[in-house]
């Protein structure tokens, strides 16, 4: 069986690919910190559930200590390194940037490291779309310049991608990075919005709508996510002179390098969100509108035509449709 090492597997990405795989019969090394930045034991559930089978192996690890990474890495010896673990959270950062430093910078550089020594055939590395910071041109290509970041939890996965890069440049490593937009699904964070929204609807206690309503996000479902990562895996970014990029390539000239966006393709008002929700649910919110909060973006939206052409797929399940799968699994975990 094939070998991948996914980092951040008891997260809410992590464990959604970690499953996919492992249904594909791949034998998957689970690297997770259980940071109590949100509820850890969320975090154990879906471990167990991974553990489930036979394949996975879970370790218990920050990556910051890179002794530790190390250690994991050498019995795991991936032939795929996915790096998901991440200090998040847009609001956070604002809050405790250190946390960020540690995971995100230094985190980010050992897993590169790990890479390196065992010469991993591919390094993939997830970055977001909060990156694009204060572009107004949409939807965002992966092309556009980045360099308005407001966010440090943005900065940080910046300054990832241009690390990785220079990596990959120096080293020749296949690396790629890739760019989310507002996941959602079974299994999500209790610190995002479908989370927070769909338990405080279901309370009856009113909901915070920030900009007075006026967001926009692309809105991913997890599902279609991880099969986009799962089809990145096998689009291996060539070393330069060796192939030529495809249409709209972030393919760097000068090192086995791309960027690629994954999202549903589509802008969607943060209202008809919450009104997914309130269907979903068969209750209304009560709304508290808010001023916008520092580090957040009005709006995302994703061009996901490079997604396409590398592999053929294109994420597509509709908001209301995700969101009544995500209300049908908080119902039934936290049997309400």
């Amino acid at each position: 069986m094939p070998r991948v090492l996914v980092t951040g597997s008891a997260g809410f990405i992590g464990f959604h690919l970690s499953r996919l795989l492992l249904e594909e019969g791949w034998e998957v090394w689970g690297y997770d910190g259980m940071t109590d930045y949100y509820d850890v034991s969320l975090k154990e559930a879906r471990h167990a559930a991974l553990a489930q089978h036979p394949g996975f192996t879970a370790r218990e690890g920050l990556i910051e200590d890179a002794a530790a990474l190390a250690a994991f890495a050498a019995e795991a010896r991936p032939e795929v390194i996915v790096h998901l673990a991440a200090q998040a959270g847009v609001r956070y950062s604002i809050e405790n940037p250190a946390a960020y430093v540690d995971a995100n910078i230094v985190g980010t550089f050992n897993v590169m490291q790990v890479a390196l020594e065992h010469r991993a055939g591919h390094l993939l590395m997830a970055s977001t779309s909060s990156v694009y910071g204060a572009n107004t041109k949409m939807p965002y290509a992966e092309t556009d310049k980045c360099d308005t970041q407001m966010s440090f939890y943005a900065a940080t996965k910046k300054a990832n991608e241009a690390m990785s890069h220079a990596w990959a440049h120096i080293h020749g490593l296949p690396t790629t990075m890739f760019r989310f937009f507002t996941v959602y699904g079974p299994w999500g964070r209790p610190d995002m919005a479908l989370f927070k929204f769909t338990k405080a609807i279901l309370n009856g206690d009113p909901i915070d709508i920030y900009n007075h309503g006026e967001m926009y996000r692309d809105f991913t479902y997890v599902e279609d996510l991880v099969r986009g990562i799962r089809l990145l895996v096998d689009a291996v970014p060539p070393l330069p002179g060796t192939a030529g990029p495809v249409e709209g390539d972030s393919l760097s000239p000068v090192a086995p390098w791309r960027v690629v966006n994954i999202g549903n393709s589509q802008k969607e008002r943060l209202l008809d969100f919450v009104e997914a929700i309130e269907a979903s649910t068969g209750r209304e919110a009560v709304r508290n509108y808010m001023p916008i909060q520092p580090g957040d973006v009005p709006a995302t939206w994703a061009d996901a035509g490079l997604l396409k052409a590398l592999t053929g797929y294109r994420p597509q399940t509709d908001m209301r449709d995700g969101v009544a799968r995500f209300v049908e699994w908080y119902r039934d975990y936290y049997g309400v």
